[in-house]
């Protein structure tokens, strides 16, 4: 990053995805106020986490990371939080336990309000209207569609309420792994899973009383009764970002740098990371760890342009690249991203988003959908793509909530298109109900369980 860069600078290139108002000065005065609110997160929970990722990039954790494809205003609730942190709680400690290796877990959440559209407008009753941008930019309602500048304030106070709540939860002992059994599993209809996850907690509670008989765990460790846990967004809307950049005093150098202080983690979507764009040029500038979506149409040169540009340094683990190219694309493209970014010197965190390359419509071609046998597949790929190219594969990326409803086909519950109605509640892309998620973690457990014997991936 040059050292003249500043949070301005990406007005200079070109932008896609931005949101046009009709009241410029009323933009002004809200970009005004949010530049004088206080920033959500600090510099030393952004090192930690860039500190964790780099075990990650390494091979020495696995991140984790999860939650809904665009968030509502409507989601900070007590009931969603608490749904949404105890399936990414409960996900992880699958994965710890089946795979002996620590979780790095960060939620897409207290933040994840906006959403790219491949076109600005949609037809409606014969009428033109704006198309649904997420809730920071205007409403799902047909009559909602025009874009309020008031909402990124909205934005601001739902993901600050969110993150209180969030630490509330943490602080409060919600993680605590001297009760695993509070985490019940009231939704879980698969007796199969229910009984594996309960022999996990068994083992859990017998190994932590072990631990007191020897007087290794007194009860008080702090590593046992809380974690880590981090959150993430889209970084979409540039004003917004913008304005919760703050130079701060980096907590390992003490040199002061720039923040996004609205997240812990920013992503670059599949159709922002144009290398002379907007995008880019704002998030080269961070200190933030940040992800970049590669699909299809990434050109291995392109990536590897990108990660100089984005990481010129090549700090391990600033860069988490996210794949997400469907399950019939892996073989095609990760072997030649792989080999580009190893020759490159640049070592990331290679994470698997089995989600966004699996889309379908359902039989009557009424809701969108994803099939759990699509999902497994990509990722199953993946593992075994990486593996061949002596590569490894350092975490994955779901898109999920903690609710039992019922957008994806497929998975334990072996829901149907027939059964999608039955509680089908995204505005946005379909997400893994709370067993289907649990489902997941089991299988990379096991994955992870074989690895020394089959080097296979199991089948659900």
């Amino acid at each position: 990053m040059s050292a003249a860069w500043t949070p301005q600078d990406w007005k200079k290139k070109p932008i896609v995805q931005d949101v046009v108002y009709e009241d410029q000065a009323h933009v002004d005065r809200v970009l005004n106020k949010l530049q004088r609110l206080p920033p959500m997160v600090s510099a030393a929970e952004v090192d930690n986490l860039r500190k964790q990722l780099k075990d990650a990039a390494l091979g020495k954790s696995f991140l984790l990371q999860g939650g809904d494809c665009a968030e509502l205003f409507d989601y900070c609730s007590q009931d969603p939080i608490e749904a949404k942190i105890k399936v990414l709680l409960q996900m992880s400690l699958v994965l710890i336990w089946g795979a002996r290796i620590p979780v790095v877990r960060i939620a897409r959440m207290a933040g994840q309000y906006a959403k790219p559209r491949s076109k600005p407008t949609e037809m409606y009753n014969g009428e033109e209207i704006h198309s649904f941008r997420g809730d920071n930019v205007n409403g799902f309602d047909p009559n909602d569609r025009k874009p309020d500048p008031e909402r990124l304030l909205g934005a601001y106070f739902h993901s600050a309420a969110t993150l209180n709540y969030l630490r509330t939860l943490l602080d409060s002992g919600f993680a605590d792994l001297h009760e695993p059994s509070k985490w019940n599993l009231d939704h879980v209809r698969s007796e199969n899973v229910k009984r594996e996850y309960e022999s996990i907690v068994t083992q859990l509670i017998d190994s932590l009383d072990f631990m007191k008989t020897i007087g290794a765990d007194n009860g008080t460790s702090n590593a046992l009764q809380s974690v880590d846990f981090f959150v993430s967004h889209e970084a979409l809307l540039l004003n917004y970002e913008t304005c919760l950049t703050r130079k701060l005093a980096s907590s390992t150098t003490k040199e002061m740098k720039w923040y996004n202080t609205g997240a812990h983690f920013l992503w670059i979507g599949d159709r922002t990371r144009q290398p002379d764009g907007a995008h880019i040029e704002y998030m080269r500038g961070i200190e933030n760890p940040i992800g970049i979506k590669v699909g299809p149409s990434t050109m291995p040169e392109q990536l590897v342009s990108l990660l100089n540009t984005v990481n010129p340094n090549k700090e391990i683990g600033k860069v988490t690249l996210i794949t997400r190219f469907g399950a019939d694309n892996v073989e095609k493209h990760l072997p030649q991203h792989i080999e580009a970014v190893r020759q490159s010197g640049h070592i990331p965190v290679w994470v698997c988003d089995p989600m966004h390359g699996n889309t379908k419509t359902a039989s009557d071609g009424s809701l969108k959908t994803r099939h759990f046998v699509d999902i497994i597949g990509e990722l199953s790929q993946t593992f075994r793509v990486h593996e061949r190219n002596m590569s490894k594969l350092n975490g994955v990326h779901f898109e999920l909530t903690g609710d039992s409803v019922t957008e994806c086909i497929g998975g334990s519950m072996d829901l149907k298109d027939d059964d999608l109605s039955t509680n089908y509640q995204t505005y946005c892309d379909p997400r893994l109900n709370y067993e289907q998620s649990l489902d997941v973690a089991f299988l990379i457990a096991k994955y992870y369980e074989n690895e020394r014997k089959t080097k296979d991936f199991p089948n659900l």
